[in-house]
């Protein structure tokens, strides 16, 4: 406002309110944001198994997971099992080679505990974990196997037990595991909430 008049007083160029304008988009930026999305469709495309519950690394694809035929068995279980066996469960401790864990998880390699023919001692393993000491071939194993009944379905057990148990790379031979084997078993124990300890196994019939 001017003081003489009392009125207010132009606003010249310089002092004028600013006002928004539009600035392009670099052409260096669209060209790294189409960069960018091609290489993530090219990752997916490789990696992400195309959301097939049944695709797990080390497999990108369900064309590789077909392509691995068990020595025997059902091929469906037996690659089931490879396929959760290489998901962070069994393969964490005892090794993407059956060895194990020097001093905590024993090998899977020709293991009388994994090739007994009766199933009973060995799914129970899986489903409850053990805990404890556990001599194996001159050796004391200190290492908690976890408990898998909360996370593993009948059928992924039985698959995982196939895989292990007719690997003939490891020299395992033993028959298939059937998914109602282990839902039996499942309900036989059903009231159990603690691992097993070996002494215990070793009361446990295989055939149970």
């Amino acid at each position: 406002m001017s003081p003489e008049t009392n009125q207010p007083i132009p606003l010249s160029a310089d002092t004028a309110e600013p006002k928004a304008g539009q600035v392009a988009v670099p052409v260096w930026l669209i060209v790294l944001l189409f960069l960018i999305l091609y290489w993530g469709a090219i990752h997916f495309d490789r990696e992400g198994g195309w959301f097939n519950e049944q695709v797990y690394a080390p497999y990108h694809s369900f064309q590789e997971v077909e392509a691995w035929q068990p020595v025997s068995g059902a091929p469906g279980l037996a690659q089931l099992g490879k396929l959760v066996y290489n998901k962070p469960t069994c393969v964490a401790c005892h090794q993407a080679d059956g060895k194990g864990t020097a001093g905590q998880f024993p090998s899977l390699i020709q293991s009388e505990w994994v090739q007994e023919p009766e199933p009973g001692r060995i799914i129970r393993a899986v489903l409850y974990g053990i805990s404890g000491p556990f001599p194996f071939k001159g050796q004391n194993f200190n290492g908690s196997m976890v408990p898998w009944k909360d996370s593993l379905t009948d059928e992924e057990i039985a698959a995982v037990l196939t895989y292990v148990r007719q690997n003939a790379e490891w020299g395992n031979k033993a028959p298939e595991v059937k998914p109602d084997r282990v839902k039996a078993v499942r309900e036989k124990t059903k009231g159990r909430n603690q691992p097993y300890s070996q002494e215990e196994l070793l009361k446990v019939s295989p055939a149970d």
